[in-house]
């Protein structure tokens, strides 16, 4: 037997679908027989182009082949990120051609991958498992702001998103939110596997928060992409600038609305905000057991009600104070699973000031949280429902 694996980000990039299908693979290798195989179809290192990470392009780790892709260097801009998928695209066609699997899981942020999938799983005859952590199409109608663009782009991508979940053997779908969107189109069957909260994480659990009481300045930080859905420039300017030196943000990370961020930073002359190149995860950790709270935002689009940020395992697998700017589907997650969390509206920030003016810290062991929501036990759950799929596969 052997499984075709295609994700777009793999270890040891940064990313949210990076840790997520390594942990999967993880388990998966060790479900299948010493002679099955699976094939993982990735690219070199490439979320961040300030963060460099060294890996092979070919590697092998038992019955698993993990093969990376070259692709060009780009800065997560809109065309470098076409250009990017398409070479991704027509590598996979030519590294799989002539090959024979039994089964394809294709890991979906971005529209493409998934698309992929779909069309060597019509071509090769195969069952296809799609992992779906983002609706593409949805996204891009908020982020599009030229009609004509828009006219002509959404209803292609409406199409390929239909003939993509069409023909799926199964879906799953990391957030609940996503469910309504796609049952008017996919009749198929279905899952609901979240993100996780990793074993390196579950470790700052274990860490009693340091009395800061004494403390003159609060360290607020967020670590992550800074790109047009996180909206960070909408909202940290105008909170550091009226919270004053009683409160510091860090924020870690790189991504396309960067340079509208520290723009805006400099215009309001806002001098309580560093911003630092992203990190591994070694030196994430302990920047979050520097902080006082552990900050996240979306962008107030109708797109992002639907989503569940992988953020969110991540922090509230610590004991630090959470402050979130979201919405929908992600603002009922934290209020249901970590109520004692700072909740606000997207973008706005007297509200935000008025709830963390009255926050009272309570350094919470947040036990069902880390139990329910622990990356391994989902994962494996996760790898069952994919070889169910495989009409020889015995548990």
């Amino acid at each position: 037997m052997k499984i075709l694996f295609l994700s777009f980000f793999y270890k040891p990039d940064l990313s949210a679908g990076s840790f997520r299908n390594t942990a999967l693979v993880d388990i998966l290798k060790n479900k299948i027989k010493p002679e099955d195989e699976i094939e993982v179809l990735t690219t070199m290192p490439n979320r961040y182009h300030t963060f460099k990470a060294q890996a092979s392009e070919t590697e092998t780790d038992g019955n698993v082949t993990i093969r990376r892709i070259k692709l060009s260097a780009h800065k997560n801009g809109f065309a470098d990120q076409v250009i990017s998928y398409r070479d991704y695209y027509r590598s996979v066609k030519r590294l799989t051609k002539g090959k024979n699997y039994d089964l394809i899981y294709a890991s979906s942020s971005k529209l493409f991958t998934a698309f992929l999938g779909a069309r060597l799983a019509k071509k090769m005859r195969l069952p296809l498992y799609l992992d779906i952590r983002d609706i593409f199409t949805d996204t891009m109608n908020e982020v599009l702001k030229n009609k004509i663009a828009k006219t002509f782009i959404l209803p292609s991508l409406k199409f390929i998103e239909r003939y993509t979940v069409n023909n799926a053997s199964h879906i799953n779908f990391v957030s609940k939110g996503f469910e309504n969107y796609f049952k008017s189109i996919y009749k198929g069957s279905t899952s609901f596997y979240t993100n996780g909260i990793d074993d390196e994480f579950l470790e700052l659990a274990n860490q009693q928060n340091k009395n800061n009481s004494l403390k003159t300045e609060k360290l607020i930080t967020y670590a992550g992409n800074i790109g047009e859905g996180q909206g960070l420039e909408k909202i940290i300017p105008f909170a550091a600038k009226k919270l004053g030196n009683k409160y510091k943000f860090r924020i870690i990370g790189d991504g396309g609305a960067k340079k509208h961020l520290v723009n805006k930073l400099q215009e309001m002359k806002v001098d309580n905000v560093e911003i630092l190149q992203p990190v591994n995860r070694n030196k994430l950790k302990e920047h979050y057991a520097e902080s006082d709270f552990l900050f996240l935002h979306l962008n107030n689009y109708k797109a992002f009600e639907k989503v569940l940020p992988s953020k969110i395992f991540e922090y509230g697998a610590t004991r630090k104070g959470i402050i979130a700017g979201v919405g929908g589907y992600a603002n009922q997650f934290i209020h249901e699973n970590i109520p004692d969390a700072i909740l606000f509206s997207p973008g706005e920030t007297d509200e935000l000031l008025e709830k963390l003016n009255s926050y009272k810290p309570n350094g919470n062991y947040r036990q069902k949280f880390l139990e329910k929501f622990n990356r391994n036990r989902i994962m494996n759950e996760m790898a069952e429902s994919i070889l169910k799929l495989l009409p020889d596969y015995k548990k």
